[in-house]
């Protein structure tokens, strides 16, 4: 037996109907698969055959969201309409739109395209970037952890409000010994290094990255080489560091100059380090709980940006019993 329920959204115009419903009802026929229920127009109302409250609840709630977005002409996509479907009872409706409405560019990518935060904590992280001086991104691969960071850097240098970036990782890969690689250090070090200049050459091409790193306004280089230095007016980024010691974290922290902001990442559940050995990251993050201008930043599978399915495998991995 059949429940039909009439969704009613606000819809004024034929223009807003076929926003809300996209192209082909692709939007709709999106909202059908993730609820698991029938949900079709015809091209007047939406309905929904369902018997479940907080399932038709919840999707009055995504309709209101959406046909707001679609008021004040922000256009959005599939991987936001998937966002909105995990995130609309977790937070409020006003903070959801917070994200799209008030929404700010961090930087515009080499071929001209703005970048905008596309979740709710990857709004919060650029904020704690903006205000405080340390900052540890901590959560699962995919959340944009270490893309932002180095996204921010970029467009400081670009401002001419830093005059370095000092991008570094720990040389601890799924157990790879970097003296059994060919090729000089930089040449051993540069494949772990690939997320960083991935984020490089998107904003800057390849031909002005290279220039940065040939005159050292970018360096980047293997954690060990922090020893006795002292990092002045610059952004300095540390990569993967659950794959820290507890005495790595430290030195690599207390090389803090005047003028220069530290963001460290990484995923803690993910750690290339002995089982016996404590990840610096984990120690950092309650160590350092509560102490002023250090902020925590922790991400979950809501944040991951990749394809949908990696959120499904995030979490059926964390759940999974051994």
């Amino acid at each position: 037996m059949t429940n039909i329920v009439q969704l009613e959204p606000q819809i004024h115009d034929l223009h807003e109907m076929v926003n809300l419903l996209g192209v082909n009802d692709k939007n709709i026929k999106l909202l059908a698969k993730l609820f698991q229920a029938n949900i079709y127009s015809n091209n007047q109302e939406i309905l929904i055959d369902s018997e479940d409250e907080v399932k038709i609840l919840k999707l009055k709630n995504i309709f209101a969201v959406l046909m707001t977005l679609i008021k004040n002409n922000i256009v959005f996509n599939e991987r936001d309409i998937i966002y909105l479907f995990h995130s609309i009872e977790k937070f409020d409706n006003s903070e959801i739109l917070s994200l799209f409405l008030s929404r700010k560019e961090i930087i515009k990518t080499y071929s001209g395209n703005p970048v905008y935060p596309k979740t709710i904590n990857q709004k919060k992280y650029l904020d704690a970037i903006e205000n405080n001086t340390i900052i540890l991104g901590i959560g699962p691969a995919g959340t944009g952890k270490t893309y932002l960071a180095v996204l921010s850097a970029l467009k400081k240098l670009k401002d001419n409000k830093i005059k370095k970036i000092i991008l570094t990782r720990p040389a601890v890969e799924a157990g790879e010994k970097l003296g059994f690689l060919p090729g000089d250090l930089k040449e051993k070090i540069d494949p772990y290094l690939r997320p960083l200049y991935d984020a490089m050459y998107e904003v800057l091409g390849v031909k002005q990255s290279t220039e940065y790193i040939e005159k050292g306004i970018i360096e980047i280089a293997p954690l060990a080489y922090m020893r006795g230095r002292t990092l002045e007016n610059a952004y300095v980024i540390l990569d993967e560091a659950q794959n820290t010691t507890i005495n790595q974290m430290k030195l690599f922290l207390t090389r803090l100059g005047f003028g220069s902001k530290m963001i460290v990442t990484g995923d803690i559940t993910q750690s290339d380090l002995p089982a016996q050995v404590l990840s610096g990251l984990v120690k950092a993050s309650y160590i350092l709980k509560n102490v002023d201008d250090i902020y925590i930043m922790y991400f979950d599978e809501l944040d991951v940006v990749r394809h949908p399915l990696v959120q499904t495998i995030i979490k059926r991995f964390e759940n999974a019993k051994d």
